[in-house]
């Protein structure tokens, strides 16, 4: 019991948070009664904690803290642990107001993802740049929750990600035109603007009636944001190329070229979605390690869903896209890294001198495969699991280009 045995002063200060001090508030009145601290001298331990990483830590204050409240009675040992636990609240506390400001934007931001799962999407693509989570992340966890994500299309998109349908039920979120990497907000202004007098018959149409010049209908095309108005991406790439998009007196676009062929050869499953990476920054096709299974087979690896139900102890194998890597300055040196595949994710932790020897593969890997053993700390849904790293390899060159933007350090 972390309360047990406080004195009545100290017990006051830090009885709502069970004996931790969470807040600087706390940490000045600890100072105050029980080292008999000056609130001036309060407010100068609070400054330095809060520039304690750029001003060499809080050791000026050490004796002063410790050798009062040792005069007030306490022991040294208690002396010496309050100071630990006023150190450790440098590393991360902040002013309770901000707490109380941060936890209201928390609660409402948890409450809209649980119950409105649709309009949460919708709102953080059209934020971005921004967040630990990356576009293609985001939209994974919204279909993995019931949520329909359906694809950029000129016929139907907004400027920004939108709901479609109408009822009680999930929505589906449209992806707008701002997901189109290279196409200018003014550019697809005028898109809506022309498709809301009237709906576009063809390329042509769209070119002319929206003022496109050839690179907006190249990233269109690339994007696959003229199906339905050009066929597949390879079809869609010949009818772009052969529009004149340079103005005339009469025309905004013509067609130069001779006709597309028939039908060109439908781009392969792999080729969409290294394509729509490439335009889009994510994809509403299989996830990229669906398509290595059999190429992972080899490496004798187990997806993060099977991985989950392992036992503590156990040596394990993971493969994934890197998401995410963070090295917070309380780890003292430890990276944590998560890995994606199409079952779920892998949360790997490297010691440091494993980061240390591996460091190549660790920074520079885009699809790694971790070897080490699994931790696992109780069970259900509440289980903490993760994989211990004792070796690292880059197989990023199974992905053939297919690049996947990770959260690193942030």
């Amino acid at each position: 019991n972390p309360m047990e045995g406080l004195r009545a002063e100290i017990r006051g200060v830090l009885a709502r948070t069970l004996g931790v001090p969470i807040f600087q508030e706390q940490v000045m009145q600890l100072a105050i009664l029980a080292a008999d601290f000056t609130p001036g001298e309060a407010d100068a331990l609070r400054r330095a904690m809060a520039a304690w990483k750029r001003k060499g830590g809080l050791g000026p204050f050490h004796e002063r803290l410790t050798g009062r409240m040792i005069e007030k009675g306490y022991a040294r040992e208690f002396a010496e642990a309050i100071f630990k636990q006023i150190e450790g609240v440098g590393e991360y506390g902040f002013p309770e107001s901000h707490a109380a400001s941060f936890a209201l934007l928390a609660y409402v931001s948890s409450w809209i993802k649980r119950h409105h799962p649709d309009a949460f999407l919708a709102a953080l693509l059209n934020s971005q740049p921004m967040g630990f989570y990356a576009p293609a992340q985001l939209v994974r966890d919204a279909r993995a929750h019931g949520v329909e994500v359906r694809p950029v299309d000129v016929r139907v998109s907004g400027c920004e990600a939108a709901l479609e349908g109408a009822g009680n039920a999930l929505r589906a979120v449209r992806l707008g035109l701002n997901q189109v990497g290279g196409l200018g907000a003014e550019a697809a202004a005028r898109i809506v603007e022309a498709r809301n007098a009237a709906p576009f018959t063809g390329v042509e149409d769209l070119a002319r009636r929206a003022a496109l010049n050839a690179h907006d209908l190249q990233v269109l095309a690339q994007a696959d944001a003229l199906q339905h108005l050009a066929g597949h991406r390879h079809d869609a790439a010949w009818a772009v190329a052969g529009i004149d998009s340079r103005p005339t007196p009469m025309l905004r676009a013509t067609r130069t070229a001779e006709a597309a062929p028939a039908r060109l050869a439908a781009p392969s499953e792999a080729e969409d979605m290294l394509a729509d990476y490439r335009a889009l920054g994510l994809s509403l096709a299989r996830h990229p390690l669906a398509l290595l299974r059999d190429e992972l087979a080899a490496f004798r690896v187990q997806p993060a869903a099977v991985l989950h139900g392992y036992p503590n102890g156990r040596l394990a194998r993971a493969s994934g896209l890197v998401t995410h890597r963070q090295r917070p300055e309380t780890a003292k040196g430890t990276v944590f890294v998560t890995l994606e595949d199409e079952t779920g994710a892998v949360n790997v932790i490297v010691w440091p001198r494993v980061a240390e020897a591996q460091r190549r593969a660790l920074l520079a890997s885009t699809l790694m495969t971790v070897y080490g053993t699994w931790q696992r700390e109780g069970d259900g849904e509440h289980a903490v699991m993760h994989l211990v790293a004792a070796r690292m390899v880059d197989h990023s060159a199974l992905l053939q280009g297919l690049v996947s933007r990770s959260r690193n350090f942030r």
